[in-house]
C-alpha cells in the first residue's frame, strides 16, 4: 500500500510520461494458512516481539502520512484468491480496473483489519469496484490458479519481497522506497 502511494505520488509528477501499472502475483509466504492466522502473532513469530513493538509504531506514522489508518489486526495467510481475483480483473478491465481492486483490497488488509483468504471479504471487494462475474473465479479454486503460477514462474524469479517494482523492463525498485526515488528514476527516463 505504501509503495503503491509512493509511486502514484511520483507518477503523478511526471504528466510528460505514459505510465501502465500492471499487477503481478508474488508469495511472500507460499505455504501460508488457507484459513488465516492472527496477524500479529505471525509478527510476533516471525520478528520477535521487541522488532514488532518497534515496527509497529513506525509503519503507523507511515501509513498516517499517505492519509491511511494501518493496523496489524486481523488475520493474514494465503493470497492465491487475491492473486487470482487480481488477475481476473486485468482480463475483464485492464489496468483500471486491476488497480481499482488492488486498491481495495490493499485496504482491506492494511487498514480495515480484513483477510484476503476470504472468498466473502473479496466479493464484496469485487462488487465495490464494480467486477462482474467475480464470484465465479473466487468460488472455482483452480480458476485462474494456472495464469497465476505461470505469473510467478515468469516474474517472480529473484524477488524476495513486496512491493517490487519493474519500471521500462530495465529498471527493478525494491521495497517500499519514498517518492523521490521512483521521481529520479523517471527523469532518468524522460532524459533517455
Amino acid at each position: 500500500m505504501l509503495g503503491k502511494r509512493y509511486v502514484e505520488a511520483a507518477i503523478a509528477q511526471h504528466p510528460d510520461i505514459d505510465f501502465e501499472v500492471r499487477w503481478r502475483p508474488f508469495l511472500l509466504n507460499p505455504s501460508a494458512s488457507k484459513t488465516g492466522v492472527n496477524k500479529r502473532e505471525m509478527y510476533m513469530q516471525k520478528f520477535g516481539a521487541a522488532r514488532v513493538a518497534q515496527m509497529v509504531p513506525m509503519m503507523v506514522g507511515k501509513f498516517n502520512d499517505v492519509g491511511i489508518k494501518y493496523s496489524l489486526g486481523g488475520q493474514t495467510g494465503s493470497t492465491v484468491d487475491s492473486h487470482r481475483l487480481a488477475t481476473y480483473a486485468y482480463q475483464q478491465g485492464g489496468v483500471e480496473m486491476q488497480n481499482k481492486l488492488m486498491e481495495e483490497m490493499f485496504m482491506n488488509y492494511f487498514s480495515q483489519e480484513q483477510f484476503l483468504g476470504d472468498p466473502a471479504v473479496l466479493k464484496a471487494a469485487a462488487a465495490k469496484v464494480g467486477l462482474e462475474g467475480a464470484d465465479a473465479i473466487i468460488d472455482d479454486p483452480s480458476a485462474l490458479l494456472e495464469e497465476v503460477e505461470n505469473e510467478l514462474s515468469t516474474h517472480a524469479r529473484g524477488i524476495s519481497g513486496v512491493p517490487h517494482f519493474y519500471v521500462d523492463n530495465k529498471y527493478s525498485i525494491s521495497g517500499a522506497q519514498p517518492t523521490e526515488v521512483f521521481q529520479d528514476l523517471f527523469a532518468q527516463i524522460a532524459e533517455e
